[in-house]
């Protein structure tokens, strides 16, 4: 079993250029089920500002950096970082965050 300190936690921020919303959330809402599919995933849930419509937030949890790693090489999602550079205003943000309480 592995220990809950390898378990990764972390928000995505992703935020479309013009014109680019609704585009966005098509290709991001595509990553969801696939990914809650892998066997390293414990949450995957996208949202949308509700004051800066474009803004996504995806929340995220692996039970490792391997299981992360191995997220990033899925077909998908090569293809959805492939297209990145049209869809996103600014490069992908990734922030990590330690679970306070348990």
């Amino acid at each position: 079993m592995k220990r809950e300190a390898d378990k990764l936690v972390s928000i995505a921020v992703l935020t479309a250029k013009a014109g680019m919303r609704e585009r966005l959330r098509h290709e991001l809402l595509t990553l969801v089920e696939p990914t809650r599919q892998e066997p390293g995933n414990l949450d995957y849930v996208l949202f949308e500002l509700r004051d800066e419509p474009g803004t996504f937030y995806m929340r995220e949890a692996f039970v490792s950096q391997a299981a992360l790693d191995a997220h990033c090489a899925t077909d998908y999602f090569q293809a959805f970082a492939n297209q990145a550079d049209e869809l996103l205003a600014e490069p992908l943000r990734l922030i990590f965050m330690e679970e306070v309480d348990q």
